[in-house]
C-alpha cells in the first residue's frame, strides 16, 4: 500500500513559500518560538505585532495581536499541532488551545519546515486552507508579499541579535 504524502501541496487550496535564508535554522526556530522575537518581525512593516503568547507544545496556544498603521488591532489565536525542534512547526487557527474547535471555524493551518542548507536554512511554509475561496482570500490579502517581508525582517533581526 502506498504511503500518502500529507504535505503535498494542493494548488486549489494551498499556498507555498520557499526560500533559502542565510541564518542557521536554530536561529530561525528561535525567532518563531520566542515571543520577544515574534514582536519584532512577525508582521510586515508598517504593521506591528503588539502582543504574543506561546505555549510551545501540541495543543498549546499561539496568539498574536497585530496593529494596523491606522491603529486597528487584529487578534489572532490558535494552537500548535506538531512540533519538532529546529525542524517543523505546525499551527492553526482552526483550533483554540487544547484542540477545541474555534467558534468562527478558523482560516488556515501552517506547516513550517526548516532544513539545514550550508550555513543557512531552507525555509518552507505550506499554508493549507479549507477551500479555494479561503486560499484565494489569503492570497489576495498579500500572503506572498507579507510572508516574504516578514521573513526578511526575521533574517535581519536574527543577524542583529546573534
Amino acid at each position: 500500500m502506498a504511503k500518502t504524502n500529507y504535505y503535498q501541496p494542493d494548488p486549489k487550496t494551498d499556498l507555498v513559500l520557499e526560500r533559502i535564508v542565510d541564518v542557521p535554522r536554530e536561529l530561525v526556530w528561535k525567532a518563531w518560538t520566542t515571543p520577544e522575537h515574534i514582536l519584532k518581525w512577525f508582521t510586515p512593516a508598517p504593521w506591528k505585532t503588539i502582543d504574543c503568547e506561546i505555549d510551545l507544545r501540541p495543543g498549546g496556544i499561539f496568539r498574536t495581536t497585530m496593529l494596523s498603521p491606522e491603529g486597528q488591532e487584529f487578534p489572532n489565536s490558535g494552537c500548535f499541532l506538531d512540533i519538532i525542534e529546529n525542524e517543523k512547526l505546525v499551527f492553526t487557527d482552526i483550533f483554540e488551545p487544547g484542540f477545541k474547535p474555534t467558534a468562527n471555524g478558523g482560516f488556515f493551518t501552517a506547516i513550517l519546515t526548516l532544513e539545514k542548507h550550508g550555513n543557512g536554512t531552507k525555509y518552507h511554509v505550506l499554508a493549507r486552507h479549507k477551500d479555494e475561496e479561503s486560499r484565494k482570500k489569503h492570497e489576495e490579502m498579500g500572503f506572498h508579499e507579507g510572508w516574504n517581508a516578514a521573513l526578511d525582517q526575521l533574517v535581519e533581526l536574527m543577524k542583529a541579535v546573534h
